[in-house]
């Protein structure tokens, strides 16, 4: 007569021996999986080393010389090798502002920029604007405007501002310039195109319009 019980064999699956088989199982899925080292052979050349290139700039009125990684971004080479933070870095994608420098007269995003390109390039950031002993007008006015709350954008907004500003003055138009034969003028509209590009997650942008007015109604 057959039981149906199994007895005590090889195919009886206790609680206790599932518990520790799936403890086992853990165990081996989190031991992390490295590869050997990989030996140079003449089918695998060794790892190349970063090229590397000399560039000299002018930054903030002082000559600088870099031996730096082609692929060093004009930011990296600003904040990690002059240790000038004041230029943030944001998205490091270009679509916020906070790396805003000025690069002769023009405003460019830092962190889209390579330092290689900048051979001779006279460069100027928030720490070359001003200082609190001695700001610069804009700086001083989103003080006194309350343009910022966290602070983080503020560097590349105030030097994408006094760009902005030196922009209109030489005619420059933009993309809501309704008359090219014209000089544009700083009405509400082209301000808020022109600083479009720089972000304040905080929303103080109605007090940072107003800092930039001030500035351009005392001809700063």
């Amino acid at each position: 007569m057959n039981d149906s019980r199994h007895d005590s064999g090889d195919l009886d699956m206790t609680r206790r021996g599932l518990l520790l088989g799936s403890a086992a199982t853990v165990a081996l899925s989190t031991v992390p999986l490295t590869a050997p080292a990989q030996a140079a052979t003449p089918d695998r050349p060794p790892a190349e080393k970063p090229a590397l290139a000399t560039v000299t700039f002018t930054v903030n009125g002082r000559s600088q010389k870099l031996e730096l990684d082609t692929r060093t971004t004009l930011l990296d080479a600003l904040r990690d090798h002059l240790h000038l933070t004041g230029t943030k870095k944001g998205c490091d994608h270009g679509q916020c502002g906070a790396c805003t420098v000025i690069v002769d007269g023009r405003r460019i995003n830092s962190c889209l920029s390579l330092a290689v390109m900048h051979e001779g390039d006279n460069i100027t950031t928030i720490e070359g604007l001003g200082a609190p002993s001695g700001m610069h007008p804009m700086q001083a006015a989103f003080v006194k405007h309350d343009g910022y709350q966290c602070g983080y954008c503020t560097p590349g907004q105030v030097c994408s501002a006094v760009a902005m500003l030196d922009e209109i003055k030489a005619g420059i138009p933009s993309h809501v310039t309704a008359d090219l034969t014209t000089a544009p003028q700083l009405t509400p509209i082209e301000l808020r195109e022109r600083m479009s590009g720089n972000i304040c997650r905080c929303g103080a942008y109605s007090n940072i319009v107003d800092a930039i007015t001030e500035v351009a109604g005392r001809g700063a």
